[in-house]
């Protein structure tokens, strides 16, 4: 009898161990995410503005084409608001394993920050 009280005491646990795996299993099926990340900002120094009514505009990364390019800081005429935080997106399903995911960003377009959503690119 003892034997076999073990054994009913166990069954919850193996039971558990046997979810887990399957979970396991459905979230390698579904794939890894292979994300090309933003590399870390350059530290710039702000020169004085050449002239009164320009404002800076702070260097940043955008993706073009196949990689981060880095769009160094510079003066513009007028206000050059704060860049807003991030847009939480949703990830579209992975077209394929050879690609990889470019969050999304902003931008500076002439005249205020432009958000580029993000995309799944094939090298």
């Amino acid at each position: 009898m003892q034997i076999l009280s073990r054994g009913a005491a166990l069954a919850p646990f193996g039971l558990a161990l046997l979810l887990a795996a399957a979970a396991s299993s459905a979230a390698l099926a579904q794939g890894v995410v292979v994300e090309r990340a933003m590399p870390a900002p350059i530290v710039e120094i702000v020169p004085a503005p050449p002239r009164v009514g320009v404002a800076w505009v702070p260097g940043h990364w955008v993706w073009r084409g196949a990689g981060w390019l880095w769009v160094a800081g510079h003066y513009v005429e007028g206000a050059v608001p704060a860049m807003p935080a991030a847009i939480v997106e949703t990830q579209p399903p992975r077209p394929s394993p050879e690609h990889f995911w470019v969050r999304g960003h902003w931008g500076w377009d002439e005249h205020r920050w432009s958000w580029r959503p993000g995309v799944w690119v094939r090298p």
